[in-house]
């Protein structure tokens, strides 16, 4: 927000948080850099908004303005575009990857549960959303400073592995399990999922929590294979975790958590369960321990956040999780809140929506009906191969890094640009192309940018002795940087700065196309523009996660 047009304003009375929250940018810049309405003060005033514009505009001191103008109930500011221009150029050139960070969330620590997949089952692409969303919040907070987090908390508990046990013992032998392991546990659980086998895969689960040796063999043995995978996957995204942990890491804490609810005057039984009530709050029951003894997601849940909270005094904890999951979290963090722990307040689900296939349905693991990340990449890397073929004769691991890297950012950039609350459609084809809002038409305008960039020196020393539109439409977006990371981070919303990555790389390419650069009589100053975009874009592709090229 600028300074200028904030210090102008307290003529109004009101604060600078008030002044802040009122100020508009508007879409169209013949209406201004920014506008304030003045409907607000109507009230105190005691006059119409149109007046109270034009008795402002009359009294608001110009200085570092273009122009300062009522139309209608708004005052319209037209910020000095050379000072503006010198001062965001040079403040990009100076600050480089830290330009648009700030210091907020200094001395902060902030934990990110995320990804988080299921042993013994495929790496899906349900899990990709949370994902790469998580990443991508975690990069936005540390460019504010805060130390995040960020823990993998695997699905290795629970009754799946009663049945993945029971589709192995049936169906399956380790010789077939290590040839192909991920399409054969898929097989397994498909197998082992069928109702006729239901009491039998509860039966083996609870052999499982007993410490059953064969029981626990097999879930060993289903845990290393997936993880083998997994971290395969996750090297090919460039995604890394601080923590790496599971549910069944806290399956020897039930018991102290159960006595602890009991000691509070939180449970009750029914039916020869251990249940909380929460229809007080509008939320039904939450089954913390079944009438066999076996705890529950929500049981070990509980005792994680207590974890968690002893182990890092977080001051927000963050659960990435999908939509579908919402009223488990609610349970949790009422419970937890019940319980006294006044830090439930700070936990928060970032909720996301489904991907769906071509048909827009969901996808399911349970019918066999999953798309493999491994396949997704493969693909996504073999159609970033094709394109990059056409434009370029490289060697192959040249082709194959550029590839992947391509297909990072068309499987990211595809999936954030969307608002992570909403059901997507994972459309591969639609993601890779270098045209239009794609992740690729990104990378090739950066590459566009440092191209033109590797063939002069530039200079630190410009002179502006003006700014045409093209210039000054490019250098506003630049400076809307550091609000939309805030924005970002407030809403935890990576959607924000993809968009922003967008909508700058347009301007990019119409100044590109519009203002000739090297050889022309403002050849430093243009320069310093693309310098300065080139900057600016790799900070936010950086935020959401995405690598970049030098070249495409």
């Amino acid at each position: 927000m600028s300074a200028s047009v904030i210090n102008a304003l307290k003529l109004t009375g009101l604060s600078e948080e008030e002044i802040e929250k009122l100020i508009e940018r508007p879409k169209d810049q013949t209406h201004g850099d920014f506008a304030f309405p003045c409907f607000t003060l109507a009230k105190t005033m005691k006059k119409s908004p149109v007046h109270i514009a034009q008795d402002l505009v009359k009294r608001i001191d110009k200085d570092g303005f273009e122009k300062v103008e009522a139309v209608g109930p708004y005052i319209n500011f037209f910020l000095d575009s050379k000072k503006l221009a010198n001062n965001i150029l040079n403040k990009i050139m100076k600050e480089k990857k830290k330009y648009g960070s700030n210091s907020s969330g200094k001395g902060k620590t902030i934990v990110i549960d995320m990804s988080s997949p299921n042993i013994a089952k495929p790496f899906g692409i349900g899990h990709l959303r949370s994902t790469i969303i998580g990443n991508s919040i975690s990069e936005i907070k540390k460019f504010e400073s805060y130390k995040t987090v960020k823990i993998n908390y695997l699905g290795d508990w629970g009754t799946q592995f009663g049945k993945m046990i029971v589709g192995y013992k049936k169906f399956g032998n380790e010789k077939d399990l290590r040839k192909d392991p991920i399409k054969y546990m898929l097989q397994l659980y498909v197998e082992g999922n069928k109702e006729e086998y239901e009491q039998e895969a509860r039966d083996w689960f609870r052999k499982l929590e007993d410490g059953n040796k064969e029981a626990t063999r097999l879930w060993k043995m289903f845990k290393e294979i997936s993880l083998k995978n997994f971290n395969a996957i996750y090297k090919k995204l460039g995604v890394e975790f601080d923590v790496i942990s599971g549910e069944s890491l806290y399956n020897k804490k039930m018991d102290k958590l159960v006595i602890e609810l009991e000691k509070k005057g939180l449970l009750e039984r029914n039916d020869g369960a251990l249940i909380v009530d929460l229809n007080k709050e509008g939320l039904g029951v939450a089954l913390i321990k079944k009438t066999d003894g076996a705890t529950l997601y929500i049981t070990r849940d509980l005792a994680v956040a207590i974890d968690r909270c002893n182990n890092y005094k977080f001051s927000q904890m963050l659960y990435e999780v999908g939509q579908e999951q919402k009223l488990h979290f609610k349970q949790l963090f009422t419970i937890l809140d019940k319980m006294g722990y006044t830090w439930a307040k700070n936990c928060v689900h970032v909720e996301h929506g489904l991907y769906l296939d071509q048909d827009g349905k969901k996808f399911s693991t349970r019918k066999g009906k999953t798309v493999l990340m491994e396949e997704i990449l493969e693909e996504t890397i073999e159609l970033a191969k094709s394109e990059i073929k056409k434009r370029d004769n490289l060697e192959e691991n040249e082709l194959n890094e550029r590839a992947r890297k391509i297909a990072i950012a068309s499987i990211f950039y595809g999936d954030l640009k969307n608002h992570r609350a909403y059901d997507m459609v994972f459309d591969l084809e639609r993601f890779i192309s270098f045209e239009g809002d794609t992740g690729p038409y990104l990378l090739y305008s950066l590459a566009r940018a440092n191209s033109m960039l590797e063939k002069v020196k530039i200079s630190k020393n410009f002179k502006i002795t003006s700014v045409d539109n093209y210039e000054r439409k490019l250098i506003n977006e630049l400076s809307n940087f550091p609000e939309i990371v805030v924005s970002a981070s407030k809403e935890l919303s990576p959607s924000s700065i993809a968009h922003y990555a967008y909508n700058l790389a347009q301007k990019f390419n119409e100044f590109y196309h519009s203002c000739q650069v090297i050889g022309s009589k403002e050849e430093k100053f243009r320069l310093a523009i693309v310098k300065s975009f080139a900057q600016v874009l790799q900070n936010a592709l950086h935020l959401l996660g995405i690598p970049t090229l030098k070249k495409m």
